[in-house]
């Protein structure tokens, strides 16, 4: 038998009654209220979580600090869809999380998430990655929004290729040679080393060539993106700063 959200309000008024509030339904378009003292609970009750039910609590966050939404947990499911992103989007929301098990025998309600306020922290590391990625591109190949299936050309990519026309420019080179043209000094060295892409090959102590595999991908990507030369003419027209 489908869950209706009435179903919710018993199990959580007998929960909450324990605790020591008391506990009103349907007041002011909240759908249960629990008080104790001065401490004032709105609960919204919905059978599972949508996009409303989130603008609905977050609006509730006018009324008090302590907002919950309270959904059931599907029958045969250990928890809900998406429960570590929907918790830390509640988190943020700063709106707490109630479940309810239907069980064959009892019903059992669990507070999983409270209302605290969330502390804003900067992710420097990755703020700083996301900068790093921005400054070290060349140029854009992509708009946004393409598929995850899509090939990315990455700064560390752009670098790559940067490398390897420089090779085939000027044949094998050590990776001095190329940061005196214009290849980055933090990337050259691991860019040849790792070879990630497998377009270099090691001929001598610290001398590097462009393989057949880097040939046939330089030609690949100016087919399909022919804005890629101009990293190329970026090269012919680079010159070192004065010391």
């Amino acid at each position: 038998m489908a869950i209706k959200e009435s179903d919710l309000y018993n199990p959580l008024k007998t929960y909450l009654e324990k605790q020591g509030y008391s506990v009103s339904p349907e007041v002011h378009e909240c759908d249960l209220v629990a008080v104790r003292e001065d401490e004032v609970v709105l609960i919204e009750l919905k059978t599972r979580v949508t996009v409303a039910l989130l603008i609905q609590a977050s609006r509730r966050k006018d009324i008090s600090d302590s907002v919950y939404i309270a959904v059931p947990v599907p029958q045969g499911k250990s928890r809900l869809p998406n429960y570590g992103g929907l918790k830390n989007l509640l988190k943020r929301l700063e709106v707490g999380l109630i479940l309810v098990r239907f069980m064959k025998t009892k019903t059992k309600v669990e507070t999983v998430l409270h209302p605290r306020p969330f502390e804003k922290r900067m992710r420097r590391r990755k703020q700083a990655a996301i900068l790093r990625e921005i400054d070290g591109r060349y140029a854009e190949f992509h708009e946004g929004g393409i598929p995850t299936t899509v090939e990315k050309i990455t700064a560390y990519k752009q670098e790559s290729i940067k490398i390897a026309y420089m090779l085939l420019d000027s044949g094998p080179s050590s990776p001095k040679s190329l940061r005196d043209r214009g290849a980055r000094a933090d990337k050259t060295q691991t860019i040849l080393s790792r070879n990630h892409y497998g377009w270099f090959d090691r001929i001598g102590r610290g001398i590097y060539e462009l393989n057949g595999t880097g040939r046939e991908a330089l030609k690949r990507y100016e087919a399909d993106y022919p804005e890629i030369r101009e990293i190329r003419a970026g090269i012919a027209a680079y010159k070192p700063p004065e010391e």
